[in-house]
């Protein structure tokens, strides 16, 4: 894969990008699959069996899965070698994500271990950290949680209150405060804590042990979902931790958390497939067996319509997930080329896609939403009770749209962070939204190309400009201003959230026509044609929506004629292309797409 190839993060909007620099979950190696296999069979043969008594909490369960885990070899996905991990690529390490995503409550125990709890370290710990801690962290001989939220520092982290002071001999820190909503508190080994040193604005990162003295741990928390998750409060009181456990630098805690956050939005992406293809298979199940006036239920048109868009949801956030997945790879690749150490490597590789993080973790976590409320929908009064699986999935659904920072701070992370990395990386908005603008004043070129590809790729690139435009003018508009803006900032989110989906989905088809002819990819057509479409109303709608949010007269209507454009496509026969991908859903029984 050329190099220049390879687009920064955000650059998606400005830059072509041709399929076969891509990858695709077509293109997973056999040792891949294997672990995807052995991450399968690990939930059937010890998860599936007993998600009343996880659900129950029953005492010890948890962690002897996450131990259990260990001994297959999946909590060291992403652990180097040297420290008894495998130290697979970030492909990789998603791709056990998806599969452990199918989990309920234990995937949330999993994905906080495996990555809040263990990558700080992975990534931040000098050599002796390392040595004392990952062996046990990649076997589950130790277990880990990660401890950021306070009661009055949620989204906004750093206003934490937690104090660290040096104790006289100089020994110790000395942790006071309060941490909430701790997954795998309630029972993990070794805690990654954020506290403030004396009065530092910003916040430190400390190794703390469960066995520490001055730690106080509070009833398990009760939860609308994923009711198995150890959610408890800790508070620290004088807290003795041995100055060799400060991770990272004085006052790098906040830098710390910040990429570990990015890691964890992506990551949501991929635990977010596997809960949704297992509860798409559930849906296909019930409505191949459920009868009414004596006809299969997956026969009637308005089932198929969800049963389609199910799907829709799925492929096309695998389109992406997996795109900007192998994008970090070969980001962490070049900057180890450069001569970085691993862990800065990874986390600077990471941390050049946050806008990408962002707008992921918003479309998957919705797309999961949608996806488990129909499937309560197709169940019908049964999916009303607590006997169907759907009920469970239901439940645990909602909290991902809160995790790893709401979708609220995530839409609005996704402008200003496009903002700022634009200027940084000199493709300033606002040039470009005037650049846009005086291609209508010449006389915008509207002839479609022919051919299925060339069409499509230039409604996305319509599509692109269309955030381009609005990225720059309400940028030039409010300038300072614009974060009080927010409701014009989510519109534009918006807009760019369907930007990254379309051509990861039209960039997957097309690679995969390579690969397979296209006979094989009609399916796949029908996703991509649907999803354009309606990805051009949404684009439509939530350009007119910020537009009308603060311009009017003259301007106000050019802005919308400019909008109208740039959305327009072709017709698509959605009703029809639905029911084809609905009726390859029906026939296989099963989510296989």
């Amino acid at each position: 894969m050329a190099n220049e190839n390879i687009l920064k993060g955000g650059e998606f909007l400005i830059k072509e990008t041709k399929a076969e620099s891509i990858f695709i979950p077509e293109e997973f190696s056999e040792e891949q699959r294997m672990i995807a296999d052995t991450c399968s069979d690990f939930l059937e043969h010890e998860v599936y069996s007993c998600l009343d008594r996880i659900d129950a909490q029953e005492e010890g369960l948890m962690k002897w899965l996450l131990q259990k885990a260990g001994e297959l070899g999946l909590l060291g996905v992403s652990v180097p070698e040297e420290y008894d991990g495998f130290e697979q690529d970030f492909v990789t390490s998603m791709l056990a994500s998806e599969y452990m995503g199918a989990g309920y409550s234990f995937s949330v125990a999993y994905s906080a271990h495996t990555g809040i709890g263990t990558l700080p370290i992975t990534y931040y710990g000098n050599d002796e950290q390392k040595q004392k801690y990952l062996p046990k962290l990649a076997t589950g001989e130790l277990t880990s949680a990660y401890c950021l939220t306070e009661p009055n520092a949620g989204s906004d982290a750093n206003s934490g209150k937690t104090k660290a002071v040096l104790t006289d001999d100089g020994n110790h820190y000395l942790l006071n405060g309060q941490k909430m909503w701790i997954t795998n508190g309630g029972f993990a080994d070794v805690m990654i804590v954020f506290a403030k040193i004396d009065n530092d604005r910003v916040l430190s990162a400390f190794i703390v042990e469960r066995n520490y003295p001055g730690i106080k741990f509070n009833a398990e928390e009760k939860k609308m979902g994923i009711k198995g998750s150890s959610t408890v409060q800790i508070f620290f009181t004088d807290c003795k931790v041995p100055i060799e456990n400060l991770l990272g630098k004085r006052g790098q805690g906040f830098r710390i958390a910040l990429n570990i956050l990015h890691m964890g939005r992506i990551k949501l992406g991929g635990t977010v497939l596997g809960a949704a293809k297992r509860t798409i298979t559930q849906s296909v199940n019930y409505a191949n067996e459920r009868k009414q006036f004596g006809t299969a239920i997956s026969a009637f048109g308005a089932i198929k319509h969800k049963l389609a868009e199910q799907v829709i949801k799925t492929w096309v956030t695998e389109s992406s997930v997996y795109r900007v997945s192998a994008n970090i790879d070969t980001a962490i690749n070049l900057l180890l080329d450069e001569g970085k150490p691993k862990g800065a490597a990874s986390v600077e590789g990471i941390a050049q896609y946050a806008i990408e993080a962002a707008f992921l973790k918003v479309f998957s976590s919705e797309s999961l939403n949608y996806i488990v409320d129909e499937a309560v929908q197709i169940f019908g009064g049964m999916g009303f009770s607590s006997e169907t699986p759907v009920d469970r999935a239901y439940r645990d659904s909602r909290i991902n749209r809160i995790f790893e920072g709401t979708n609220e701070i995530n839409r609005l992370l996704v402008v200003d962070t496009t903002i700022k990395k634009a200027l940084k990386e000199g493709f300033d908005v606002t040039r470009y939204s005037k650049s846009i603008i005086k291609e209508f004043e010449d006389g915008f070129d509207s002839n479609i190309p022919e051919g299925y590809f060339d069409e499509r790729m230039y409604y996305v690139r319509n599509f692109k400009k269309a955030a381009l435009l609005l990225l720059g003018v309400v940028s030039e508009t409010f300038s300072r201003k614009l974060t009080a803006e927010q409701e014009i900032l989510f519109n534009v989110s918006d807009i760019i959230m369907q930007v990254y989906p379309a051509e990861s989905s039209l960039l997957r088809l097309e690679k995969l026509q390579g690969m397979k002819g296209v006979e094989a990819v009609s399916a796949y057509k029908d996703i991509v044609d649907v999803f354009i479409y309606d990805a051009a109303g949404v684009i439509r709608k939530s350009g007119h929506d910020a537009i009308n949010s603060f311009t009017e007269g003259n301007q106000r209507d050019t802005l919308i004629s400019y909008i109208e454009t740039l959305t327009q496509v072709a017709p698509v026969n959605v009703k029809e292309a639905r029911r084809r991908i609905a009726e390859k859903l029906i026939e296989d029984n099963r989510y296989d797409f």
